[in-house]
């Protein structure tokens, strides 16, 4: 079977997430390929994401034919070799359909050094986002009581 796999990293990017699947279901209905779509909510360094377990016992099983993306880093942010080194060894083949041309070293390296400064960035932002609903909600039932 064709796996189409879409992801992104919060509730907020939903509406990315619908155009992912967009763009994957009109792309494999053009090659008249049949699949199956995945998607996963969870940042790209959460290894641990049902979508991902499942792609992956889907390969390990040798039931994937093909493993359609709209980007590389829609799979996994770091680790993304891993899984098509997995699908090489399982006869699949991989189709990125935003791919890039081939790039320098440095340019992948400036890549994965900005890749890291965005997920750290959006997990410090998201840390005090919840602390901030803490103290809010706190200081509210402290406000409610003092009425």
């Amino acid at each position: 079977m064709t796996v189409a796999y879409a992801r992104v990293s919060s509730h907020d990017q939903k509406l990315d997430l619908e155009r992912q699947a967009m763009v994957l279901e009109a792309y494999c209905a053009k090659q008249g390929w049949s699949f199956e779509l995945i998607e996963d909510l969870g940042e790209g360094m959460n290894y641990k994401k049902k979508g991902l377990i499942r792609l992956i016992k889907l390969l390990c099983t040798y039931q994937v034919e093909r493993l359609v993306l709209t980007n590389k880093d829609r799979l996994l942010r770091f680790g993304s070799e891993l899984i098509f080194m997995l699908c090489e060894i399982y006869g699949t083949e991989v189709v990125i359909i935003n791919r890039s041309e081939d790039s320098t070293f440095e340019e992948d390296l400036a890549q994965d050094v900005l890749e890291i400064i965005t997920v750290f960035s959006a997990r410090l932002y998201g840390s005090r986002s919840h602390k901030n609903k803490a103290l809010v909600k706190e200081l509210r039932e402290v406000a409610d009581k003092i009425k």
